[in-house]
């Protein structure tokens, strides 16, 4: 006679959460161990090996120079997920709409300046193609990422991106409503490919959209990228913007700074992760090394016919180095 086999006790949670002597968060619910894909490190995709996905994922993804024994540890220190990032982002959404249609019934573009919408035309109406290229670099690390907790992050950082896009698209249909004769609405794409001011942003998002190690472009976009925007297009473009009473810019501008703080959290909480494996900081100072000049570039480049533009700039490179110091990193 044999023994009855034993019934297991069914899981109240899936299994990577039942040891914790907790109840798991909705966070942990929904955003841990996702990525399927790292299951098999010779085949991603459980097709054949030797595809061209598989090789890809196994050299830019598996076999980054970024080394981590369990990337999945890794936590959103805000810990978003989709629900929640919705209910955040629609009040952010209310606060813009109420500026744009506060501000358009007090007829506020009438009272600009010539000039000042002149420096909009050239330095503000033009981003939505940096923005929309910040978007494709975002929804790329989204896709690379070794664990879907970073990804869920730059998945909502993409989303933002989109977010400053539209701002900036609504913002230039005003804009030419009110000076038809600068090329506002029609003149962007020339500029973006053929002005200064932004020749330095379209060589740095150029590159960093074929920096196809998801390690690389993480440090491309969100350690060098993004904190050069945030100092020249955000921040320094709305100072100056101060000073010809353009409140809506500035409004807008104090909206998007509120996305860029949580990016910045997150990329922090990661990189300090990094850090706990010794060959980890070399590969990070080495990366920044190579894409800081051009961040440092581009922001010249950008501010340089702006009002007070060297002081804008030195500004930005300052603020760019301080959060790299803030890191532990270098870019020397």
């Amino acid at each position: 006679m044999t023994d009855a086999p034993e019934v297991l006790k069914p899981l109240r949670t899936w299994s990577h959460l039942a040891t914790r002597r907790r109840r798991p968060t909705e966070y942990e619910v929904v955003s841990t161990n996702l990525h399927y894909r790292q299951d098999n490190p010779d085949s991603p995709w459980e097709l054949d090996p030797d595809i061209h996905m598989n090789k890809w994922y196994r050299r830019y993804c598996n076999d980054s120079p970024l080394r981590h024994d369990d990337w999945d540890a890794f936590r959103d220190p805000d810990q978003l997920v989709y629900r929640t990032y919705n209910i955040l982002q629609d009040g952010q959404e209310t606060y813009v709409r109420s500026v744009l249609e506060q501000f358009s019934d007090r007829e506020h573009d009438s009272g600009l300046s010539v000039e000042w919408a002149g420096i909009l035309a050239s330095h503000h109406t033009p981003a939505r193609y940096l923005f929309h290229t910040l978007q494709m670099a975002s929804a790329y690390l989204s896709q690379m990422a070794p664990a879907s907790t970073i990804s869920n992050c730059s998945t909502f950082e993409a989303a933002d991106s989109l977010r400053w896009l539209t701002h900036t698209a609504y913002r230039t249909v005003e804009l030419s409503r009110a000076f038809p004769d600068l090329g506002i609405g029609t003149e962007e794409r020339r500029r973006w490919e053929s002005d200064d001011a932004w020749q330095g942003f379209r060589e740095l998002m150029e590159k960093a959209l074929v920096a196809w190690d998801w390690a690389e472009s993480f440090t491309a976009v969100n350690l060098v990228a993004k904190p050069a925007v945030e100092g020249a297009v955000l921040s320094g473009l709305s100072r100056a913007g101060r000073q010809e009473d353009d409140l809506v810019l500035s409004l807008l501008t104090e909206s998007q700074l509120r996305d860029s703080e949580r990016h910045r959290r997150w990329s922090t909480a990661l990189v300090e992760m990094a850090l706990e494996n010794e060959g980890n900081r070399d590969v990070l100072n080495g990366w920044l090394a190579k894409w800081a000049p051009m961040g440092e570039a581009a922001v010249d480049a950008y501010c340089a016919n702006l009002p007070d533009g060297g002081a804008l700039a030195a500004s930005a490179k300052e603020a760019m180095s301080s959060f790299h110091t803030g890191l532990g990193l270098a870019a020397g």
